[in-house]
């Protein structure tokens, strides 16, 4: 009975794992945020598109899920394309990072409007010329374990440039 048990406490652990490791790691932890923002920048000026930098770490399950959500949600993805340079900037809270990494994450909040107060991940909507425009708390954005397309939609399509500057759009 006790092997019978062990071997099922066993498989348990190697389902959770791999649970919590299926999700594709979107943030690159060598690069530094700043100048990740400032090339974004660069290039959503030269299409006419502002930038969402998605906010967290391959720390956080909750921002591997939104990378995943909107990457599989065609609807999401498409809308994106269309309007922003999406960029996921790695912050990494901790005190065990180098003086360097933690002067650059201070350097990162301070940026962006000390967006970690709403928790992680979190979306900073930047304009052309790299103002921060609008900070969303993800957790609106929520639904059970996941994202409500819905939600998601409504967030990104209230913050085009588009609708931003006034113009004219399709809904």
């Amino acid at each position: 009975m006790k092997r019978i048990a062990l071997a099922l406490l066993a498989l348990l652990l190697v389902v959770s794992l791999n649970a919590q490791t299926a999700l594709k790691k979107v943030y690159n932890e060598d690069i530094n945020p700043l100048e990740q923002i400032d090339k974004a920048l660069v290039k959503a000026k030269a299409d006419g598109k502002f930038v969402v930098c998605q906010v967290g770490g391959n720390w956080c399950p909750w921002c591997l899920r939104f990378a995943d959500f909107i990457t599989n949600d065609t609807t999401i993805s498409k809308l994106i394309d269309e309007n922003f340079e999406y960029i996921h900037v790695n912050y990494n809270p901790r005190k065990s990072e180098s003086e360097e990494k933690q002067a650059q994450a201070a350097a990162l909040m301070k940026r962006l409007n000390n967006c970690g107060r709403f928790g992680f991940p979190v979306f900073v909507i930047l304009d052309e010329e790299g103002r921060v425009i609008h900070i969303q708390d993800s957790s609106f954005l929520e639904e059970g374990q996941g994202y409500n397309q819905e939600k998601v939609l409504r967030f990104f399509r209230n913050w085009t440039p588009k609708i931003i500057k006034g113009e004219k759009v399709k809904r």
